[in-house]
């Protein structure tokens, strides 16, 4: 079999590789600014629940974050789930995930700004959050887009840890077709799959990056 027609084979695969991929973004970004917060926050309690959660979720194995979301429900409140729920369980995990990792690099993006601008917005006459979010958070996402792209970029490739929970994605379709045909193929059109799609982020976040440095 050749390899244009194990990539068709492979759409599939790939299209619940991208769906994991938008998904996880869509929601991790705002969900990491939300925790950026709380980490910031004056409450102690508030601040010790983000700094624990951030610290779990940075500090253990992502594949493990998948499986106690998947098996959880059963295991901790006995409640059956479908198997519907296993893209359910992979969207969720991944989002948990990197909502943590985001927030560290909002907190470091917004702690790096001078104080000066919020004492000069402030006798300007702006309120805390206008102040947020007309001056300092454009200046935060210019700084960050370089983390946020190796973030996104790993993002990628992890999406293929979803296998762990037998989500259909596009390492686990591989592998199968790669165990049915007793053939090499399969995994290199998924490392050609991913490494296309990979280039596509980094250009993207590349172009981003230099429509930000308005600088130049």
């Amino acid at each position: 079999m050749n390899l244009v027609s194990i990539i068709s084979q492979l759409t599939s695969g790939m299209g619940v590789s991208i769906y994991i991929f938008v998904v996880t973004l869509l929601f991790s970004l705002p969900l990491g600014l939300v925790i950026a917060f709380a980490r910031m926050s004056k409450n102690p309690l508030i601040s010790g629940i983000s700094k624990v959660y951030i610290s779990i979720m940075r500090g253990t194995p992502l594949m493990l974050q998948l499986m106690v979301v998947y098996f959880g429900p059963y295991y901790i409140f006995g409640i059956r789930v479908s198997n519907g729920y296993r893209l359910w369980a992979a969207m969720i995990g991944f989002v948990i995930n990197y909502a943590a990792y985001f927030a560290e690099i909002y907190r470091s993006g917004i702690q790096s700004m001078p104080v000066g601008q919020y004492e000069a917005a402030q006798l300007l006459g702006y309120s805390k959050s206008q102040t947020f979010f007309v001056i300092i958070l454009p200046q935060v996402i210019k700084r960050i887009v370089p983390s946020v792209a190796n973030e996104v970029i790993t993002l990628v490739k992890d999406t293929s840890l979803a296998f762990t929970i037998s989500v259909a994605e596009m390492f686990s379709t591989a592998k199968a077709l790669a165990s049915s045909q007793t053939s090499m193929m399969p995994f290199v059109a998924a490392a050609l799959f991913y490494y296309v799609f990979n280039f596509i982020v980094a250009a993207a976040m590349d172009a981003i990056e230099k429509k930000l440095d308005y600088y130049r």
